[in-house]
């Protein structure tokens, strides 16, 4: 019965679509009217056809068959972090992230009476103890996640965890034999500093490839690397964002080897949230989320709608993580797989922006590779050009965040509720290189109108 329904359609050609769009634009230009270019550079058309499509660069990219809700937690002090996780594990969330920036004296703690496993805790290092070898080896028995990224706290911070050479030989000590700790010790790629920076998806795609390019070429039998990308609000665009991503490792990863191993772990991006009208920043989070799915994250994080203004709270922390539960258990998203296959405007996104990536890639590598450029400046340039391009558009609604520089409510009041400073503050520190600094887009324009209601800005708010 399927196949007779189908033949009573006629085929219609891509040719012939253009002829019917261009008539009923009575005269107006086709590409003026209904094309526009994305920041990448990409073309966005009004349809795409079998027709269109050309030899793709990789095959499509195999995607997870399931998908876990981290639930990501920055330890302050162990025992409260402990609590916050087995919280969070018991009202829905599949895996836990501990984000350490002070590393705690006891490690154990953090996860005491967590299902090691059937749970995977993982170990997020932004700082480390000046005995790091001997402090990480007391994990060894316990089947942990060590995510270290040396390369990405210099983008970050401007400074090494200690030096280049200690950090190198800190994971040497991890990773290598004879003296190796297991191999659930893990890399981590932290490129979610790129798009919240104000990087475009193409510079985003190569820079992660570029840095995980470091770290193979020291450690070429490394069988697993995990990879943290920022989703932002262009929601067709991050689909095809990650799938290019998972495209582009696949193609590099057989250099080295073929048994590695690339894990993602999605966020919501942090560029596109607002203080005023935070309500807003639950939908994009919703959308963000989607997009992390559906291109096929192995790992999807959450954002509170209110962490611009707001400490860590409960209530925050449970929306956050009921909007991955109804993704996952009412909309079903845990049961769909290869969701964007076949679909001829992502295929297209995804061959382009991997396409584009894979060029600025060899770029760096031919100028001398990710951390010599990272230290010449040459890639902090590059992000700052492309960020104001984005600061520009959001400053003359090109760009619209709803709230915030559009459709804004007047008599929207802040200044009552800020628990933190919303803005980024700088300390006085010596670095070896200029660091990558995030920023928000309406953060202009929110300190205008908090100084419109009284607000005075302190570093230590």
């Amino acid at each position: 019965m399927k196949e007779e329904l189908f033949t009573d359609f006629q085929e219609v050609s891509a040719k012939a679509w253009k002829q019917k769009i261009q008539y009923d634009l009575k005269g107006a230009d086709y590409n003026e009217k209904l094309v526009w270019e994305s920041p990448e550079g990409i073309k966005v058309k009004p349809f795409y056809h079998a027709d269109d499509r050309t030899t793709e660069l990789l095959p499509a990219p195999t995607a997870p068959k399931s998908w876990n809700i981290v639930g990501h937690i920055s330890v302050e002090t162990a025992a409260t972090a402990n609590a916050r996780a087995l919280h969070a594990l018991k009202n829905g969330a599949d895996s836990i992230r501990f984000s350490i920036t002070s590393a705690p004296a006891d490690l154990k703690a953090l996860y005491q009476n967590i299902a090691l496993e059937h749970t995977e805790v993982t170990l997020d290092f932004q700082d480390l103890p000046p005995d790091a070898v001997q402090y990480l080896g007391t994990l060894q028995n316990d089947p942990l996640a060590l995510n270290l990224d040396p390369i990405g706290k210099l983008a970050r911070s401007g400074n090494w965890y200690r030096s280049m050479k200690d950090d190198f030989e800190l994971l040497d000590t991890l990773l290598l034999p004879p003296k190796a700790l297991p191999q659930k010790n893990t890399i981590s790629v932290d490129a979610s500093l790129y798009q919240n920076a104000g990087a475009t998806m193409v510079q985003q795609l190569a820079y992660a490839l570029a840095h995980a390019n470091e770290y193979l070429n020291r450690y070429p039998k490394l069988t697993s690397l995990n990879l943290k990308v920022a989703v932002g609000g262009n929601y067709f665009f991050e689909i095809a964002k990650i799938r290019a991503l998972r495209k582009l490792f696949n193609l590099l990863a057989p250099e080295y080897n073929s048994n590695l191993h690339c894990h993602i772990e999605a966020f919501p991006s942090q560029r596109n949230k607002t203080l005023y009208d935070y309500n807003m920043n639950m939908i994009r989070t919703t959308t963000e989320g989607m997009s992390a799915v559906l291109g096929g994250a192995d790992a999807v994080s959450s954002l509170n709608y209110d962490f611009i203004y707001h400490h860590n709270n409960e209530f925050a922390e449970r929306m956050a993580r009921n909007q991955l539960l109804i993704l996952k258990t009412e909309s079903y998203f845990n049961s769909l797989e290869k969701v964007a296959d076949g679909s001829y405007y992502i295929e297209s996104l995804t061959d382009q922006l991997a396409e584009k990536a894979l060029l600025l890639f060899k770029n760096i590598e031919a100028g001398g590779g990710f951390l010599k450029q990272l230290k010449q400046h040459t890639l902090q340039k590059k992000i700052k050009e492309s960020a104001q391009k984005e600061q520009l558009r959001f400053d003359n609604t090109q760009e619209v965040l709803v709230g915030s520089n559009a459709y804004s409510n007047r008599e929207d009041q802040m200044k009552s509720q800020l628990d933190r400073n919303p803005f980024m503050t700088r300390r006085a520190q010596k670095t070896l290189i200029e660091p990558i600094i995030p920023k928000r887009l309406s953060e202009k324009l929110e300190r205008e109108r908090l100084q419109q209601e009284g607000w005075q800005e302190r570093s230590n708010q």
